[in-house]
């Protein structure tokens, strides 16, 4: 092994994990894979291909797909080629967000024979209430974490195949099993699989978590997308997997219902989802009566 490559989930952790001093190239993963069209494992180029479709969507044309495209095929050349060349160091939080990505990158690691690989996996941090990630940390703060890493385990890399095969193919039936799971090699595995089923439509009212908490702050009279972020922030359950580009997709899902719940005024007809699209001070959010 001639190199060490730190391996995490956020720009503004590996921003930090460059500055750390720590040894080694720090590389961040981009992907929302606990959601979007997938097939387990290593991907093909059909599924990249509509990987990028997807973010491309997600971002509401923020990214475009040639430059998704072109990211999702360079980071997994670059797994393959460190899988059997470098010491891995994977930095992962205990979010869906996270967790999600820590078991696709398993799998993938497994898939290409990956034998020197180490993980930290930071759930708290003392001092920082709520903690909900690494990117709250300062280089000198993930430095002090680095003896913390333990090798993966064959259990662990087992596990991760598993649970990357359920956010693949999205089975109702084995998400709850993981939910459910006592003692898990991943042990925050359960509870981000969790956060993930409550994302799933209500039978009643057919809103995910995110989406009630989002109604729920616009009609105490937050009108601001600034003021729904903070409320929804504090109304949801810590470490959080979202961002604010995944609030921005939820308030405008609310205005695209039928009949709508809530009404977007702005320079545009919905929220901007991607930085530099759009100025969200320039919009308010109110609310519509529900229909009986």
């Amino acid at each position: 092994m001639s190199a060490t490559l730190h391996i995490t989930s956020g720009d503004i952790a590996g921003g930090a994990l460059a500055q750390s001093g720590l040894p080694g190239e720090v590389f961040v993963w981009h992907d929302i894979l606990y959601d979007g069209p997938r097939n387990p494992g290593w991907p093909d180029a059909a599924t990249l291909l509509a990987r990028a479709r997807f973010l491309e969507a997600e971002t509401g044309g923020g990214l475009s797909r040639e430059r998704v495209l072109a990211t999702l095929e360079g980071q997994y050349r670059k797994l393959a080629e460190a899988a059997g060349s470098a010491a891995l160091v994977l930095w992962f939080d205990a979010c869906l967000f996270d967790q999600s990505m820590l078991a696709h990158v398993l799998a993938c690691l497994r898939l290409k024979g990956a034998q020197t690989v180490a993980l930290l996996c930071v759930d708290a941090y003392p001092g920082i209430v709520p903690y909900d990630g690494l990117g709250q940390l300062q280089p000198g703060q993930l430095a002090g974490l680095y003896d913390q890493r333990r090798p993966v385990t064959d259990a662990q890399f087992r596990f991760a195949e598993v649970v990357d095969d359920a956010f693949a193919t999205q089975d109702p039936l084995r998400l709850r099993d993981l939910a459910d799971t006592a003692d898990a090699p991943l042990p925050w595995v359960p509870a981000a699989v969790s956060r993930w089923l409550l994302e799933q439509p209500d039978p009643r009212t057919g809103l995910g978590r995110l989406e009630e908490l989002a109604l729920l702050a616009i009609r105490r009279g937050c009108g601001s997308p600034a003021e729904i972020f903070m409320a929804v922030s504090a109304g949801d359950t810590h470490p959080q997997y979202w961002g604010d580009t995944t609030l921005w997709g939820k308030i405008n899902a609310l205005a695209d219902r039928t009949p709508p719940l809530v009404r977007i005024e702005g320079p545009a007809r919905r929220l901007p989802r991607w930085e530099g699209m759009g100025d969200l001070r320039r919009f308010t959010i109110t609310s519509l009566p529900s229909v009986p």
